[in-house]
């Protein structure tokens, strides 16, 4: 009898145990959340494989031994990249890494033989759900091979996701050059030139989203790293037009790293010597006061622009702390620079952190009371994590809708009147954004009167983003539906076999 008792108790407890395998994109934008979602997984119960290439896996390792040691079933899966049949050095082996178009035209081709690998290895590894990014269109099929759900993962706002799905629709910008996009419940105004390349003038990378797309509605449903008071209108629309389940789990980021110090040093192994000296520099200045200007891992900025930026900066009369890469700014932008680094240190105005900066910790500080963005998905929510309004300044990809979302829906952006949707390494001239509409925006954005309003408003999200992954929150509680509902599923599909 007890016999009988204790294997029927390791099959409910096997069936209960969901083995989960996540395939991310190699870009840090799309990596970064879905390894931060996964890690969160893992923490409910879930047996979390990560499937990545080496180079990739060296910078998120550090976190996965970590949760491996702290008892949650979590590990990476290694396949190899395909460097030498593409012509690309060894370690190169992520977006971030392209410096010219057609080294990340090459890196395109690396990414895209994957499939080659990973395949087989979902196909022995049998797992209950596959959580992939995006741009892995194929992996619908995998899934279905296997008879278990395929969520597809988003890395962005529900806002851009509507967005683009009702131009894409309706073709608006095929007659007109300035429009309002149709179909969504605010009154959005874009010109042609603020939309993506691939939508105004078709090209691979438009086939290539096109599949991704059309892959989205064959899948069991889309994941968010989003949150519910953050975009509820457009939550509501996603689910209602385009008739696809989905989930808000976000923001991922505050998530799995809520009471952790060592939240500064995500995917970074260099030691933060610098660290005193910035914050120091932090430390002796007031509440608020303090414009963090950040433009994230795939912009590159052309000299004239860094020029534009560093004057713009220094004429707002604002302090600031600028990261800026060191591959930026050629044509001696490093002589510019250093000197400019030189009279920040003398008028103790400004800061300059080179490369790479632990935007985390830096957002947190109290000195801070803003920051410029790109638009980037995972940057606007670790703002909107500390309660911080923004100057948004988009480049490229769906970086202008989210600016929308900001400036028009959530009224907690001010945009600096960048133009034209641009990746830095296509053809044609870079866009450059004047010093006097840098100024303005920082004055009206750190500006105490002209931004009160603004500031109520970003705090006001802030702590929102802290109820909803609390227990009883609405990410919090998406999450745990969604693991009953896979855990139902697999439940399901073992009693299918049982009476087949």
């Amino acid at each position: 009898m007890s016999t009988l008792f204790s294997s029927k108790l390791a099959m409910k407890t096997e069936a209960q145990q969901l083995n989960i395998i996540f395939v991310p994109y190699l870009a840090p934008g799309h990596m970064n959340p879905m390894v931060d979602t996964a890690r969160l997984f893992a923490r409910y119960g879930v047996n979390v494989t990560i499937i990545t290439t080496h180079a990739n896996a060296l910078t998120f390792q550090k976190a996965i031994d970590s949760d491996f040691s702290c008892g949650y079933h979590i590990r990476t899966q290694v396949v190899p990249f395909p460097a030498a049949q593409v012509g690309l050095p060894d370690g190169v082996e992520n977006i971030k890494d392209g410096t010219s178009l057609k080294m990340l035209g090459k890196l395109g081709q690396g990414i895209s033989m994957l499939e080659g690998q990973i395949e087989p290895l979902i196909q022995d590894l049998k797992p209950d759900c596959l959580v992939t990014d995006m741009l892995y269109p194929w992996t619908v099929d995998s899934a279905a091979k296997l008879g278990i759900p395929r969520l597809y993962y988003y890395s962005s706002s529900y806002f851009s996701s509507c967005a683009g799905y009702f131009i894409r629709k309706h073709k608006p910008h095929e007659s007109t050059h300035k429009f309002s996009i149709p179909g969504l419940p605010h009154n959005i105004e874009v010109t042609t030139l603020q939309l993506e390349e691939w939508l105004r003038t078709k090209n691979e990378t438009t086939d290539t989203l096109n599949v991704a797309y059309e892959s989205e509605t064959k899948s069991y449903a889309t994941l968010y790293n989003s949150f519910h008071e953050l975009e509820s209108d457009y939550e509501q629309l996603y689910k209602s037009t385009l008739g696809i389940k989905c989930w808000s789990v976000g923001p991922v980021s505050a998530w799995v790293n809520k009471g952790d110090e060592e939240k500064a040093n995500r995917g970074h192994k260099e030691d933060l010597a610098q660290e005193s000296e910035w914050l120091n520099w932090l430390n002796s200045k007031q509440n608020e006061s303090v414009l963090y200007v950040s433009f994230g891992s795939l912009t590159r900025l052309s000299y004239a622009q860094i020029v534009e930026i560093a004057y713009g900066l220094e004429n707002s009369g604002h302090d600031f702390i600028l990261v800026i890469r060191k591959k930026d700014g050629d044509e001696d932008g490093h002589g510019f620079l250093q000197e400019f680094e030189q009279r920040m240190k003398e008028s103790n105005n400004g800061y300059i952190i080179w490369n790479w900066a632990p935007q985390l910790l830096i957002l947190n500080h109290p000195a801070i009371g803003g920051i410029v963005t790109h638009c980037g998905w995972n940057s606007i929510l670790e703002s909107v994590s500390a309660g911080l309004p923004m100057i948004t300044w988009p480049m490229f990809a769906e970086q202008f809708y989210n600016e929308k979302l900001l400036a028009d829906v959530l009224k907690i952006g001010v945009p600096v009147g960048a133009t034209e949707n641009k990746f830095w390494a296509t053809v044609g001239e870079d866009p450059v954004v004047g010093r006097e509409e840098i100024a303005k925006a920082v004055v009206q954005l750190m500006g105490r009167e002209e931004s009160k309003e603004m500031r109520r408003r970003a705090r006001k999200f802030g702590d929102d983003s802290k109820k909803t992954i609390e227990e009883g929150g609405s990410s919090y509680n998406n999450l745990m539906q969604l693991l009953d509902e896979l855990k139902s599923l697999k439940i399901s599909r073992s009693l299918e076999k049982l009476t087949r």
